[in-house]
């Protein structure tokens, strides 16, 4: 990843046709800024082009308002929808977790050694108080929000004023084990990504690596997506597999599975702040890393 943060990423979706690379190029040639990685993709089926451009700023300093402004005659040609990201703005990010501490330690670390671009990890947010020791090693703020049975849209609320209050600009389920509600989203406001194994939907709910090597599963893996009010059928992000034997006792399945939910998670999480992903319908178009 280039260490500049001064950089703006440009996402566009809109129906192909001849001209699109050529006026989004042109544009910014004419005003001096320098096109330093550009990626596109064309859906054949749906006669739809992606593209991500990114923008060194410093080699044409323009206020940003200026420049989107600028840019959306352009886009209005084409019939675009865009957005711009400005790489050196860092995200507020909210940890959501439960009782694993995996994806959570793995996400501090993570944050803690500057391998996530660009984001701040602000606080954690648990319906239990297990994992308060690992958020205050990182010394990151950790708020308990328990559910008392019938006040779970209560506790909901807690929690999205904690979001609110916070600034918070992304959301990640480490873990928690709780179904988010279409009001808790439609309140929040914000893109939210889970973790959760790629068994789904064999086994659902409780011990499903018990309930997989009862049944002799051969791989195992994890999928990362955006949550929508749809449970665990938002758009992927991210997946990885791992292949298992028989040899494999139901605590090494458990592990293989944690690990493979670290990897996944982070690389999901990593493309969001990257400004790597487009939403099209409910699937996504994900960038490669490239700079």
């Amino acid at each position: 990843m280039l260490k500049s943060k001064n950089n703006a990423a440009f996402l566009i979706s809109c129906p192909d046709r001849k001209g699109i690379i050529a006026a989004t190029s042109t544009f910014f040639f004419e005003r001096g800024f320098n096109i330093i990685h550009c990626q596109q993709y064309t859906d054949p089926r749906e006669g739809r082009f992606f593209m991500r451009v990114l923008v060194d700023l410093d080699s044409a300093p323009t206020a940003r308002v200026q420049l989107l402004e600028e840019f959306s005659t352009v886009a209005s040609g084409f019939g675009m929808q865009w957005s711009a990201h400005f790489c050196s703005d860092v995200t507020r990010v909210a940890v959501l977790c439960t009782r694993e501490p995996h994806c959570l330690f793995d996400l501090l670390c993570r944050a803690h050694s500057k391998e996530l671009s660009s984001a701040e990890i602000a606080l954690v947010i648990s319906n239990r108080p297990d994992l308060e020791a690992t958020a205050n090693q990182f010394r990151v703020p950790f708020f308990c929000c328990s559910i008392d049975g019938s006040q779970r849209r209560n506790q909901e609320r807690k929690v999205v004023r904690l979001l609110k209050q916070h600034h918070i600009q992304l959301a990640v389920l480490a873990r928690y084990m709780q179904i988010l509600s279409s009001d808790m989203l439609d309140e929040a406001g914000i893109p939210i990504i889970n973790i959760h194994h790629a068994f789904l939907p064999a086994f659902q709910g409780a011990a499903p690596y018990r309930r997989a090597w009862e049944r002799g599963v051969k791989m195992i893996g994890a999928t990362a997506h955006y949550v929508t009010p749809v449970l665990d059928e938002g758009p992927i992000i991210e997946q990885d597999v791992e292949r298992v034997t028989h040899e494999d006792s139901i605590d090494a399945l458990s592990r293989t599975g944690s690990d493979i939910e670290r990897r996944v998670l982070a690389r999901a999480v990593q493309a969001h702040l990257e400004h790597r992903v487009i939403i099209h319908a409910n699937r996504t178009i994900v960038f490669s890393p490239g700079l």
